[in-house]
């Protein structure tokens, strides 16, 4: 041990330890000094710049010669979806407080498009969990996840439960970790109720995504189906080209 105390935000990486930090200034404020700045986020000088390259391209920052290192105003969310983050992590990660609002938890018979998803038998009950996320105490994602009952037996999964984090993180708690998703994504326009909840016009372009999360068995136990404010996030995928996929016998 060399005494020296440990700063690190929740996630580990650069780019989620300065993503924390972000999150603690206003739009229009400047970060430290790189050398204050990567003592303080305990990572290296070369680490930090590379982490501050990303947030840059990713618009949450602009770095001016003279001035130093200031926060944006409004970036949006770029969301990569050839990794499988979630909402949580992907807020945090752009500078953001992460929070929800409209928070219920039910235990209940799954529906037959949940059952299908998930490999349920009939009659069988899952929990569904209801809320809007906020970035920065502005609703961007209306979010409905469903899981089978079994995976959490009792009354195991509650509102207070989930406050502060993501569901990935929650289940990850209790030994279920997700190992992929498969996901859809395909525009839809806001109707009375989606438009109440975040707080927009009805006939707001939104973005729905709806994914499929399966364990290390293979066995799928999380169905998600959210809808994101379209002008709040940038969606991208990584694409092989023909030089990337294996020889062709």
């Amino acid at each position: 041990m060399n005494g020296k105390p440990d700063r690190r935000p929740p996630g580990g990486s650069a780019r989620a330890r300065l993503g924390v930090r972000l999150a603690s200034l206003r739009p229009g404020e400047r970060l430290p000094a790189e050398p204050r700045l990567a003592d303080e986020l305990d990572v290296s000088r070369p680490t930090l710049r590379e982490a501050l390259r990303s947030a840059e391209d990713a618009g949450l920052v602009v770095r001016r010669r003279g001035v130093g290192t200031v926060k944006t105003h409004r970036p949006h969310l770029t969301n990569d979806l050839s990794v499988n983050t979630g909402v949580t992590a992907l807020i945090r990660e752009h500078g953001l407080r992460a929070g929800s609002r409209d928070l219920s938890v039910a235990r209940r018979e799954a529906n037959q498009v949940e059952a299908e998803r998930l490999g349920l038998g009939p009659q069988e009950q899952v929990w569904a969990v209801d809320r809007v996320r906020t970035a920065d105490g502005v609703a961007v994602v209306d979010s409905q996840e469903v899981l089978p009952a079994a995976l959490l037996p009792g009354d195991e999964l509650t509102a207070q439960g989930l406050t502060r984090g993501s569901i990935y993180g929650y289940l990850s708690d209790k030994g279920h970790e997700v190992h992929h998703g498969v996901a859809s994504i395909h525009p839809v326009t806001a109707g009375a109720t989606l438009a109440r909840r975040l707080a927009v016009k009805r006939g707001t372009l939104l973005l729905k995504l709806v994914q499929v999360d399966y364990g290390v068995g293979g066995q799928p136990f999380l169905l998600s189906i959210d809808h994101h404010l379209s002008d709040a996030f940038e969606f991208s995928v990584s694409r092989r080209g023909p030089a990337a996929s294996p020889a062709r016998q």
